[in-house]
C-alpha cells in the first residue's frame, strides 16, 4: 500500500503514522491572555482521504463540541488509513463567553472567506481556510439550533448533488435536508474549494443532549467505515430506518404573544390539524392551540418557554422526495 506524505499545518509537520495537537493563533484575549484553538491530527501510515470533524463555529452550540470530544475521546479520530484532523471548538472566542457571536459582534458563519486584514472574524475565517481546508477531503461541521430552537438530528446538503445526497445516506442522520448554500458560510467556502462537506444539526443551544450526540458519532462512524477508514475495533450500528430526503420545509409562527407550551412532537411525523403545542397568557385569560398547516416532519420546535407573536416556534416539512416519502410510510 502507499504510504502517507508529511503533512505540514501551521509550519507544524506530522508525519505517518503520527498523532499531534497543534494550534491556531490569531489573537489574544483583550487582557492579554492567549487564546489558542487546538487541532488534534491522527494519521495513518497507509495512503488515504483525510477527513475533518469540526465543531463551535458558533460558540454557544455546545452539543456539537460535545460530539467531536466523544470521537476524540472513543478513539474513532485514529483512521485505519488516511488522516483525521479533528477542531472541537473552531469559535474559541465566543465558546469562552458561551455566546453565538465572535467579540466583534459578527456572526463566523456569515464572513467566509474572509480577509487577512479585516474584523477579528474575517481574518479567523481567512486563516482557518487557508491553513487548513486546503488539507481537506471530506468534513462533518456539527452545530445546533440557536435560541432555544431545538432541532431533530439532520444533515444538510445543498439541493441537485448526487455525491452528498449519497454521503448523507450513509451518515444516516433521521433527517437530510436539502438547504442551498449561504453566501459567506463555512459551507459555501467549503463546495468553493472540493471539499465535500456534510452538516449536521441537532439539539439546541447552551445544552448537552445525549441521544443527539449519539446520532452525530455512529454517522462519523458510518461515514469513516464508508472511506475504509474506521478501525476494526469500532463497530458501526445497523440502519434500520433510511434518513428522510426533505425538499422542502417552512416555520409555523406564533399568532400571538405569551407562555409556549410544547407538546413534544420533535421528530414525529404529524397530520394537518394535529395540535402541535399552545399559547396561554399568564393570568388564564385565553389559551391558543397551536396546529399542524399540513402532513410532516417536526423537524425543530422552541422551547423557550415565552414567545412573541411572529416568533418561529416549529419547523415542519411539506415536501418529501417521492421515494423517501413512499419508504417513511412503510
Amino acid at each position: 500500500m502507499k504510504k502517507e506524505r508529511p503533512l505540514i499545518i501551521l509550519n507544524e509537520t506530522i508525519l505517518p503514522g503520527e498523532r499531534k495537537t497543534i494550534y491556531m493563533e490569531i489573537a489574544k484575549l483583550h487582557t492579554a491572555t492567549k487564546l489558542k484553538i487546538p487541532i488534534i491530527i491522527e494519521r495513518s501510515k497507509i495512503d488515504g482521504p483525510t477527513v475533518l470533524f469540526s465543531a463551535g463555529i458558533h460558540g454557544d452550540e455546545i452539543n456539537g463540541v460535545e460530539i467531536v470530544r466523544s470521537i476524540i475521546v472513543q478513539k474513532i479520530n485514529r483512521p485505519a488509513r488516511g488522516t483525521i484532523i479533528s477542531i472541537p471548538v473552531i469559535n474559541i472566542f465566543s465558546f469562552v463567553n458561551q455566546t453565538r457571536e465572535f467579540p466583534d459582534g459578527r456572526d463566523l458563519n456569515r464572513v467566509f472567506p474572509g480577509t487577512k486584514k479585516g474584523s477579528l472574524a474575517s481574518q479567523f475565517a481567512f486563516h482557518l481556510l487557508k491553513d487548513i481546508i486546503p488539507h481537506i477531503d471530506y468534513a462533518v461541521d456539527f452545530h445546533a439550533g440557536g435560541a432555544s430552537r431545538f432541532n431533530a438530528p439532520q444533515i444538510r446538503i445543498a439541493p441537485q448533488n448526487e455525491e452528498l445526497k449519497n454521503l448523507a445516506a450513509i451518515f444516516n442522520a433521521p433527517f437530510t435536508l436539502y438547504s442551498k448554500n449561504i453566501a459567506g458560510s463555512f459551507r459555501n467556502a467549503c463546495e468553493k474549494l472540493n471539499v465535500k462537506m456534510l452538516l449536521f444539526e441537532g439539539g439546541k443551544s447552551l445544552d448537552i443532549n445525549d441521544d443527539i450526540a449519539q446520532e452525530g458519532i455512529n454517522g462519523a462512524k458510518r461515514l469513516l467505515e464508508y472511506l475504509n477508514m474506521l478501525s476494526p475495533k469500532h463497530k458501526v450500528q445497523p440502519i434500520e430506518n433510511p434518513t428522510i430526503y426533505i425538499s422542502k420545509s417552512s416555520w409555523i409562527r406564533a399568532k400571538r404573544s405569551g407562555l409556549f407550551h410544547d407538546y413534544n412532537k420533535i421528530g414525529c411525523y404529524v397530520k394537518k390539524g394535529v395540535v402541535l403545542g399552545s399559547i396561554t397568557d399568564p393570568f388564564g385569560k385565553f389559551e391558543q392551540k397551536v396546529k399542524a398547516p399540513n402532513d410532516g416532519y417536526i423537524i425543530n420546535a422552541n422551547h423557550s418557554p415565552i414567545v412573541y407573536q411572529g416568533d418561529a416556534i416549529y419547523h415542519i416539512s411539506n415536501e418529501l422526495l417521492q421515494n423517501d416519502e413512499e419508504r417513511s410510510e412503510n
